[in-house]
């Protein structure tokens, strides 16, 4: 799913960073040290903004319109900024996905009766296997 929002973009004084907020997503707020780079911020923020509302079983706030924007100061500006959700959920996301595996019955049977959470298991096992702290 691909989604656009305004951003809204300020300078910063002293430098040729801006700040970075979103009309549309409340509390959404990030800078860069130059435009590009509040450019990648802003994409990254607001992904999460969006994809912590979607995890709790919401729906991603509707866009507001350019025109409907209006700029404050003279140095300011408005820019549309593209989410691929698809993209930052699958590298970021925390919604557990279903997996089907097979072991041994009597395995299962031992494990079983002492109580053992497969989850949990081969969640550290993977953790283990790829070098990755909890």
């Amino acid at each position: 799913m691909k989604l656009v929002y305004p951003a809204y973009f300020t300078p910063l004084e002293n430098s040729d960073g801006y700040c970075v907020t979103f009309p549309d997503l409340p509390g959404c707020v990030t800078q860069g040290s130059s435009l590009a780079e509040a450019i990648e911020m802003a994409v990254d923020a607001a992904s999460g903004w969006v994809l912590d509302e979607l995890e709790d079983g919401k729906t991603a706030p509707e866009a507001s319109k350019l025109n409907d924007i209006k700029v404050e100061n003279a140095d300011d500006f408005v820019n549309i900024v593209v989410l691929d959700m698809d993209a930052y959920s699958e590298k970021y996301g925390n919604k557990a996905i279903r997996k089907n595996c097979t072991i041994p019955s009597w395995l299962n049977s031992i494990a079983e009766k002492n109580n053992i959470n497969f989850s949990a298991v081969l969640q550290s096992a993977l953790m283990e296997k790829l070098g990755l702290s909890s």
